[in-house]
């Protein structure tokens, strides 16, 4: 009885947090929100989903859970499936596997937020971070273990909600997106702390764990709709070099940003030891001195207070937060440049302009 008491109470506090989310959508700020204006619905309504589809009879599950998914963020991942898939007609060009008709598209949101989610609980497990989106981080709050737990169980939520759909060719796809994503967390963990790590193979990383949920998230839509190959290409092209100008902001955002904007504390990935495009460009720059003074605080993670203003002061001689945004401006006009092949909408210009929005926002 006392566990049904708790899991009701965190389940009407979730929903609570679902309707906040809805309607602060209604007023955009930016392009990205403006997006998520246009599909506040299909949000509330994926939303809604989330808080259903996490629940379970052990009351820490939906608690620890809840933690996370109320902290907010841009629900980015969900939005681009959610438009990819009204981009290409859904539901008027969808067909029915075990949903109601309509309805696949929020369903298969929500599973690819799951799949999000859970990569967050075990990243900040294996960071150590103590922040996430400015609140205590999940682990912090209830401690490593049930991070990871809590992390595996909505990985297989999300593996229960591809079933369901009915479809393999989504299950392929979203399947494939997590193992790559174990893989770029991985081959990250093998790179951290080596500034010997080439810029080439850091881009292999953030491909596989930011880049190719990004890819999977837009691919969704013509699947769905049955779209020509050439659209389903695009659309993961685009969501691909979006995933890209995403992450690479991320990493000049750590170092360039206010921090209550951010979200995080800034300097998190300095304090972490993470080998990011900023550091390597500004050790690949630096002197002798230069080189020694990195090599102490990434590699030997021996960090004293007085490091992260250097280190500041060592990226802004050399340019190495511009440079970092110049590549992430890139992979985003590789993403506008994507979207060629598809009919002109108002979907299209809308995606075209969050391409924008990855490299010129401020959290």
């Amino acid at each position: 009885m006392v566990t049904m008491s708790v899991a009701q109470s965190s389940r009407e506090s979730d929903l609570g947090a679902a309707v906040s989310f809805a309607e602060q959508i209604q007023a955009p700020a930016n392009a990205l929100a403006e997006l998520s204006a246009r599909l506040a619905d299909d949000l509330a309504d994926c939303n809604r989903t989330i808080v259903e589809r996490m629940q379970s009879p052990v009351p820490l599950i939906p608690r620890l859970a809840a933690h996370i998914v109320a902290a907010g963020g841009k629900r980015i991942r969900p939005v681009l499936t959610l438009a990819s898939a009204r981009m290409c007609g859904y539901p008027d060009g969808g067909s029915w596997a075990g949903n109601r008709p309509g309805n696949r598209h929020v369903q298969l949101a929500a599973c690819v937020e799951f799949i999000h989610t859970a990569t967050l609980l075990h990243d900040d497990v294996v960071d150590e971070s103590a922040l996430r989106r400015g609140l205590a981080s999940a682990n912090a709050v209830f401690g490593n273990q049930a991070s990871v737990l809590v992390g595996d169980f909505l990985f297989a939520r999300a593996f229960q909600m591809m079933v369901a759909d009915g479809s393999l060719r989504v299950l392929a796809i979203l399947s494939e997106a997590a193992a790559t994503i174990a893989e770029g967390e991985v081959l990250q963990l093998a790179t951290q702390n080596d500034l010997a790590t080439p810029e080439g193979r850091y881009l292999e990383v953030i491909q596989g764990k930011t880049a190719a949920l990004f890819a999977a998230a837009c691919r969704i839509g013509p699947v769905l709709t049955g779209r020509p190959e050439t659209e389903e290409e695009a659309l993961t092209l685009y969501g691909r070099n979006l995933g890209m100008a995403f992450q690479l902001t991320d990493d000049a955002l750590d170092y360039s940003a206010d921090q209550a904007a951010l979200g995080k504390t800034v300097g998190d990935d300095f304090r972490e030891g993470k080998v990011t495009l900023p550091v390597l460009l500004a050790f690949a720059a630096g002197d002798t001195a230069e080189q020694g003074f990195w090599r102490r605080v990434i590699e030997e993670r021996a960090q004293c207070e007085d490091d992260l203003p250097r280190a500041l002061s060592l990226l802004e001689r050399h340019g190495a937060i511009a440079a970092t945004i110049g590549r992430a401006a890139e992979f985003a006009r590789a993403a506008q440049d994507a979207l060629a092949v598809l009919p002109p909408s108002p979907w299209r210009a809308s995606l075209a302009a969050v391409a924008e929005f990855a490299v010129n926002r401020r959290s």
